[in-house]
């Protein structure tokens, strides 16, 4: 996972959770699920818009 090791990965959570603290996790978590979902699927279409119709 690019090179990061597991001391790296919770160092770096470990900062997180210092800036922003545990009440605002779940809707930083949220967020980036719904980024996430939302740059899917417009590579999808991009995809479907670039491949053109599946007949």
């Amino acid at each position: 996972m690019l090179g990061l090791g597991t001391s790296e990965i919770v160092l770096i959570l470990s900062v997180i959770l210092l800036f922003f603290g545990a009440k605002k996790l779940p809707e930083l978590a949220r967020g980036l699920g719904t980024g996430i979902r939302e740059f899917k699927e417009a590579t999808q279409e991009a995809k479907a818009t670039i491949n053109g119709p599946s007949n």
